[in-house]
């Protein structure tokens, strides 16, 4: 009794080592029967357009291919997708970009780049395309079909501008991080510009001292960000205003703090 439990048990083993090793096809996840018999520029297997907004979507890319000469197609997939039969029926080349929708991971949007593409917009360009539009939070306040076609028509921008070093356009949640740098940098160059001495009016030793740190925070992560993606001037004085301000009362907080020190010290 006990032999024949043990011969079960190693079968009932072997059974699972052999499932798990020899997983079964499925052919729904590269199945050129998904493709449509007429030629379209867009595969929406998700359904995430409109039937509307995917009529004037094909035209769209349509159009662009044929005044501009670049390619660019989108697919939306899930659980099923025709996989790699999409590069024969468009014909993906050097100058194609296929954009893939697929709700199942983390963000929403991929990108299969041509290599004529990484002339005009870097490999830095594709991961903040992706990271701006098809993370959760933008998917969320505009939609599936908001980010998807947000992306196409940042792409056709930076495209008829001769390429893009960044993506065009600042969300507000960059430029609240922008803003805050700036501050940031306002404080420590108001601390840094305090007068340590008697007769004197800014502290220039400490100021430059300080100035790698809090040029990076005002100049790099302050203001660079902005003049890049928008040609808006509000954002830029926005940040400019909180710089000083921030300049100002850091340093009248630290004068007013040190001479009550001194005057305490003095007692």
């Amino acid at each position: 009794m006990k032999a024949n439990t043990r011969i079960s048990s190693i079968l009932l083993l072997l059974a699972l080592i052999v499932c798990f090793a020899c997983p079964a096809r499925v052919d729904a996840y590269n199945n050129p029967d998904l493709l449509p018999e007429e030629p379209t520029p867009v595969i929406d297997l998700a359904n995430t357009l409109s039937n509307k907004q995917k009529e004037n979507l094909e035209e769209s890319l349509m159009r662009y291919e044929e005044n501009s000469g670049w390619k660019i197609r989108l697919l939306s997939q899930y659980e099923r997708t025709p996989g790699l039969a999409v590069r024969k029926f468009w014909d993906l080349d050097e100058r194609s970009l296929l954009v893939i929708a697929d709700t199942r991971g983390g963000n929403l949007l991929n990108f299969n780049v041509g290599d004529a593409y990484y002339a005009l917009m870097p490999r830095t360009f594709w991961v903040e395309l992706q990271t701006r539009f098809g993370n959760q939070y933008y998917v969320r306040d505009h939609g599936e079909d908001g980010s998807i076609l947000d992306a196409i028509n940042s792409v056709e921008t930076c495209l008829d501008r001769g390429g893009c070093q960044v993506v065009p356009g600042l969300p507000k949640e960059q430029w609240v991080l922008t803003l805050s740098t700036s501050i940031l940098g306002g404080i420590i160059a108001g601390i840094a510009a305090y007068p340590r001495k008697e007769n004197q009016a800014i502290s220039w030793g400490w100021l430059l001292l300080l100035s790698p740190l809090w040029i990076m925070l005002f100049g790099i992560f302050g203001i660079a960000p902005v003049i890049t993606r928008t040609s808006d001037y509000l954002p830029i004085i926005r940040n400019i205003s909180g710089f000083i301000g921030a300049l100002v009362s850091s340093y009248l907080i630290a004068q007013v703090y040190l001479t009550r020190s001194f005057e305490k010290d003095n007692n």
